[in-house]
């Protein structure tokens, strides 16, 4: 029997703009999304994956946008509800959670070896590579999930599953766009949020460009062989199917699913708007990734560019504004994961204020890139220092030390954490200052100030830590602080000059 349809049953988690929270249907969320104000959820990967499934339900629904010019009459109306709902009451019986032929996002004649336990779904929960700290649910007994949470996981596994071996169809594939950092604008309410992200595509991708519940579901046999194929358009890409997943329903909830390898995407090198580029010498083109260090350090990435290496979500955004200044995006999400191969070591979401400047004809990626580069120079000479301190520790004399004892000192020393924190506060604080009537030097000079504060302050930190040391621990002190010392009096005589640049410019 069928039940839980997606269209009518609240399952979407979503942020008013008083700050109450709640759950609406897909119908409901769209045509009340000019006056929601997020979707919101503590798993970065829900939200990100709720973006794009909204997303493919709009392409399909409103048959376009092809150009800017249906974009931006989209953005200057709300989005019209007739096509939306006609839209959903033609496919109602394709967004059943549970049903015999079509149930969503599932297969329905995948009968499995072994079911599997309902937090193989979820990064937070699933242990099969890593138990996650604090994380007490039990992978044998975990208890029950309703149908609104499945949901939201599922298609968080369609969206960010990594390939990890053999399984009980065939090898597992990674989706489309797993291990890259996804970029959102965040429009005043989520109607424009959407919009901002909604990128044209050409009529001929357009009529064949098909979303999972519009496609059969593939047989058990033919996903035996290693089904493989390449995304036709975005509603195809942001709905893929990476996973065979089939619930077993008890009616109270879900307990238990079949899980195994989906469909292979064949061209994993297509451009997603929702990705950031970078080159590589050797290997071309490259998504941005989360890594170690925070996304915040590679933020000039997501800025346009001559080169069309930015999201081009961003860039849309940025080009519906034009004409509307009041609805200029406020900030943008950074969402994704990061892997080690099978295992995911963590997953992220990071929010920036969008510099204003960017409403004007100003290219301020230029200035993020110098800023960041410079920060990344002085760290250098951080690193530098914290080194030739770790070498003399540990040599306590003329002998060279071992190459890994010293990487091993050097990294459980605070400095460069400390540098990088504090740097990190002040780049949020740049971001809002950059506007279209902040003089660009002033900026810049307060960014210089900043960086000669932390790298002053980090290593500070360390010399009152360090000078109650014995003998061998000051001599190494003395001589580590040169490279510190000289690369604050270079940043003193730029910042010298900002000074006299800026009062000649006020005279």
């Amino acid at each position: 029997m069928s039940r839980f349809n997606l269209i009518d049953e609240p399952w979407i988690p979503l942020r008013l703009p008083d700050g109450g929270r709640i759950e609406l249907g897909i119908r409901d969320t769209l045509l009340r999304a000019w006056e929601i104000a997020a979707i919101e959820d503590p798993s970065p990967l829900v939200v990100s994956a709720l973006h794009r499934f909204l997303l493919a339900v709009l392409y399909r629904a409103l048959e376009g946008p092809c150009d800017i010019t249906e974009a931006k009459i989209l953005f200057e109306e709300r989005l019209p509800a007739e096509k939306i709902s006609a839209y959903l009451g033609k496919w109602r019986d394709r967004f059943w959670l549970f049903d015999e032929v079509f149930p969503f996002s599932q297969i329905p004649s995948f009968e499995p070896k072994i079911w599997r336990s309902w937090t193989v779904l979820a990064a937070e929960h699933n242990a099969d590579n890593a138990k996650v700290l604090f994380d007490h649910i039990d992978v044998q007994e975990p208890g029950v999930i309703d149908e609104a949470v499945a949901t939201r996981w599922l298609l968080a596994t369609q969206t960010f599953a990594v390939s990890c071996g053999k399984s009980e169809l065939s090898h597992t594939g990674t989706a489309p766009s797993a291990t890259a950092a996804l970029v959102i604008p965040l429009g005043k309410n989520l109607q424009d949020t959407l919009l901002m992200s909604l990128i044209p595509q050409n009529r001929q991708i357009l009529d064949g460009d098909r979303p999972l519940w519009e496609r059969p579901p593939e047989g058990v046999a033919s996903l035996k062989e290693g089904r493989e194929r390449s995304a036709i358009g975005l509603a195809d890409r942001y709905t893929w199917r990476t996973r065979s997943i089939r619930f077993r329903d008890d009616c109270t909830g879900i307990t238990q699913l079949a899980f195994a390898s989906g469909v292979n995407c064949s061209a994993m090198d297509q451009v997603d708007p929702m990705q950031a580029y970078r080159i590589d010498e050797k290997r071309g083109r490259l998504p941005l990734q989360f890594r170690d260090r925070g996304i915040w350090r590679d933020f000039d990435s997501l800025l346009p560019d001559k080169e069309k290496l930015s999201p081009r979500s961003l860039e849309h955004a940025l080009s519906l504004a034009q004409d509307h200044q009041d609805r200029f995006p406020t900030s943008v999400l950074v969402l994704g994961q990061s892997n080690d191969k099978a295992k995911i070591e963590f997953w992220r979401m990071e929010r920036f204020t969008l510099p204003t400047a960017l409403a004007g004809d100003r290219c301020i990626r230029e200035d993020i890139h110098r800023f960041l580069d410079r920060a990344e120079t002085s760290q250098k000479a951080l690193w530098s220092a914290c080194n030739t301190f770790a070498r003399f520790v540990i040599a306590r004399g003329e002998r060279t030390p071992d190459g890994k004892d010293t990487k091993a000192f050097l990294a459980q020393m605070p400095c460069i954490p400390v540098y990088w924190t504090a740097l990190e506060a002040a780049f949020h604080v740049i971001l809002q200052a950059y506007t279209l009537d902040q003089d660009p030097y002033a900026i810049e000079q307060d960014w210089v100030i900043a960086v000669r504060d932390a790298l002053r302050n980090a290593w500070d930190l360390h010399r009152r830590t360090a000078i109650s040391g014995d003998a061998w621990t000051i001599r190494a002190l003395v001589k580590a602080d040169g490279a510190v010392a000289m690369e604050l009096k270079k940043l003193g005589v730029v910042i010298k000059e900002f000074n006299d640049f800026l009062a000649k410019e006020g005279a």
